[in-house]
């Protein structure tokens, strides 16, 4: 085969991205590093969603709130903080939170990033195109904004769709951007809410209210299911409920939120008991819909799932042999790093180079409450419904001297191993920057390392990480002659 870099001019391999999202934008860079001709169309701007209205800002917001946390639990090692008054006494202060500006700052990193990605595309040659796209015949039809009348008509030998997606939104709960917000709509406000409801309690919901708490809202959590994140670790989930209970958080279970309206400077959720639950402004956050309606998906015999996402393989190929996808437009794993990979995935397919089909069971992922969740891998819930044989240790990081000497109480590593070699097959850690701490089990999980051979490798001491450490060599069993 004769690599791109090589073709002539008048035979590039014509690419063209649908969404600048985290999908799109790795797809046009490797498009542009294997020789490609890479067009990309992209309507709110380079990064999409998961750097300008979710990720990027979302977890610059939690940041700042574990900020406010560290000052606030300063005082436990030892650490005061003090005004003087008008007579030169000291006096304790309040931490106050400036949510305007901290807002500021959340918007302006957002497009910084997007600044720089944008840069990136320009800078390795991708032709960059705004509008809105859609299928139209073997191309794709750009116009100015929905409905629009169209400007250009891009012709591809390989398409690759990452239009990622938006807040599901309720009719009983329609957001207005004042009171009742998506997750999309936060960063315009000014104040600090003073009693934020939060609908739904899966990672979306159970990461602002965590954050919004730090800062000082009052917030009540609002669940349909027996505890929060009911997707995750049920261990883990009960350390983070425990912790939100302990910080002052409302949490109301197998509740359901019937419809929250507005109510003069307030807001009124009613739950599926007829209990109202009020407040000063209300998130819904209720899961997510694909960018994929008016696309012409249909049209084009492209296979989508009844919920709107396109149906892709291991390698993000979709039901057309020269049309790919990526990310939360996709029946994937909804994950930013997801969505990256599938991008890059996507084009060295079309181009026929090297590809490694994506395993989602080695996927890792976190949530960013506080603190947070991190797994990757095979789960404990696996080896108890049989799914998969193998052995579930546990030790909690309340035994960790670095936890006890930076005041961290909540918390865990738990390793899942299997039976016969004690090969390292998952893992989940609850701790502060859990998300840092996760690759070495990652690396583990992909080079197949067994719990002896993990347990040999040096953890410095004293750190978290020794945890981990801690934990694999728990799990040695002694060989039988």
């Amino acid at each position: 085969m004769v690599p791109m870099s090589a073709l002539s001019q008048e035979t590039k391999h014509r690419i063209v991205v649908l969404g600048g999202g985290p999908g799109g934008y790795e797809a046009a860079l490797a498009g542009a590093q294997l020789g490609a001709d890479v067009t990309l169309v992209e309507r709110s701007g380079v990064g999409g969603a998961a750097v300008l209205t979710d990720v990027v800002p979302s977890k610059a917001l939690i940041a700042s709130a574990e900020a406010a946390l560290a000052i606030k639990d300063a005082d436990e090692l030892g650490v005061q903080f003090f005004v003087r008054d008008e007579h030169d006494n000291p006096r304790r202060p309040s931490v106050a939170v400036n949510l305007g500006k901290l807002n500021q700052r959340i918007l302006r990193l957002a497009q910084n990033q997007s600044d720089d990605m944008r840069r990136q595309l320009k800078d390795s040659g991708v032709r960059i195109i705004e509008g809105d796209g859609r299928l139209d015949a073997g191309a794709i039809a750009v116009s100015a904004g929905p409905g629009g009348t169209d400007f250009d008509r891009v012709d591809y030998d390989s398409l690759v769709i990452a239009v990622g997606a938006s807040p599901r939104e309720l009719p009983s709960a329609q957001p207005d951007g004042e009171r009742i917000f998506t997750w999309k709509q936060l960063y315009d406000l000014q104040t600090l809410p003073e009693h934020l409801i939060v609908v739904g309690s899966g990672v979306t919901g159970a990461e602002f209210a965590s954050a919004y708490r730090a800062l000082g809202s009052e917030v009540t959590l609002i669940s349909s299911r027996d505890r929060v994140l009911p997707g995750e670790d049920a261990d883990a989930a009960d350390v983070i409920e425990e912790v939100f209970k302990r910080n002052g958080m409302n949490v109301l279970s197998r509740t359901r939120a019937e419809s929250v309206v507005r109510d003069g400077d307030g807001v009124v959720a009613t739950l599926s008991d007829g209990t109202e639950v009020r407040g000063s402004h209300c998130l819904m956050a209720v899961g997510s819909i694909p960018n994929t309606a008016g696309l012409g998906l249909e049209q084009a015999g492209i296979e989508t799932t009844e919920s709107g996402h396109i149906v892709v393989n291991r390698v993000a190929r979709t039901s057309l042999s020269n049309v790919y996808a990526a990310g939360d437009c996709t029946s994937f794993f909804p994950l930013a790093s997801v969505a990256s990979t599938q991008g890059r995935t996507a084009v060295f397919h079309a181009l026929g180079d090297e590809v490694h089909p994506i395993n989602l069971r080695n996927v890792a992922s976190n949530i960013f409450t506080y603190p947070e969740i991190a797994t990757v891998g095979w789960q404990a819930a696996d080896i108890i419904d049989g799914v998969r044989t193998g052995r579930v240790y546990k030790i909690d990081l309340a035994s960790n001297p670095r936890a006890k000497m930076q005041g961290f109480r909540d918390g865990f590593v738990k390793l899942i191993a299997g039976h016969n070699l004690g090969t390292i097959i998952g893992g989940v850690i609850v701790a502060p920057r859990a998300s840092e701490l996760l690759l070495a089990l990652s690396i583990a999980i992909e080079q197949r390392l067994t719990v002896d051979e993990f347990a040999a490798s040096w953890a410095v001491y004293p750190s978290l990480s020794g945890s981990m450490v801690d934990a694999a060599r728990a799990m040695h069993v002694r060989e039988e002659d």
